[in-house]
């Protein structure tokens, strides 16, 4: 059985028991979020696609932790013009670990 869900304006196809790294959310670690939009839903039943989402499917997670990814760095670089920049960027995300599907 499998799902798959949106969250963060990104889709992300999960499992039972599966761990995902997902854009970050407001949750406090060790507690329980619901995503209710489901865009589809694997199960014994067959195959079912929402138009976007599945009404009554929903996905229970627990947030295992909140962090930010390794840095990146973005260097802007203008030729002849003696002009360079070195910018870091680190991306928070969350870190959640999927319980159930229902749908």
């Amino acid at each position: 059985m499998f799902a798959v869900i949106e969250t963060g304006g990104k889709q992300y196809k999960v499992v039972e028991q599966d761990i995902v790294f997902v854009e970050k959310l407001d949750v406090a670690e060790g507690d329980e979020i619901v995503f209710d939009q489901v865009l589809a839903v694997s199960d014994d039943a067959g195959f079912r696609v929402g138009t976007p989402v599945l009404d009554g499917a929903k996905v229970t997670a627990k947030v295992l932790k909140n962090g930010k990814n390794k840095k990146i760095y973005v260097i802007k670089y203008k030729a002849k013009k003696n002009e360079k920049k070195k910018i870091g960027h680190r991306q928070p995300y969350t870190k959640v670990q999927i319980l159930k599907i229902e749908g």
